[in-house]
């Protein structure tokens, strides 16, 4: 049973950087869409970034673009997203999302079809 693991939040100022990781035990992501989605307080959870298996292709939520970047190093089984100019309203749990078959494309893994969810990493935001 795959169980994803996600990693690096913290608190930081506004306009600071951090990198969140995301990797797997039980079975490799490095054959599938990954993604990352947040939640605010008292808000739904929302789509941030994903990116295709080998990497091809990125996603993006326009709140994010140009700020947000992901990426993965599939040899080490590991997906990242790197947070620059970081606002206070990106303030959320941050959550790694993976598809669990090859074929489900970063599209839609998006628009929601996730086969597995990590715990969650707490990014918080200070003006």
């Amino acid at each position: 049973q795959v169980q994803l693991v996600d990693s690096g939040g913290r608190s930081v100022q506004a306009g600071g950087s951090l990198r969140l990781s995301c990797t797997s035990t039980g079975r490799t992501i490095s054959f599938y869409a990954v993604g990352w989605f947040r939640q605010a307080p008292g808000k739904e959870r929302e789509f941030v970034a994903a990116i295709s298996w080998n990497g091809g292709r990125q996603l993006y939520a326009d709140s994010v673009k140009g700020r947000f970047t992901i990426s993965r190093d599939n040899p080490k089984n590991m997906v990242f997203l790197n947070l620059n100019n970081l606002k206070p309203e990106d303030t959320a749990l941050y959550y790694c999302a993976a598809a669990d078959e090859h074929d489900v494309t970063a599209d839609s893994l998006a628009q929601g079809s996730i086969g597995n969810w990590g715990q969650g990493t707490q990014v918080i935001v200070s003006a």
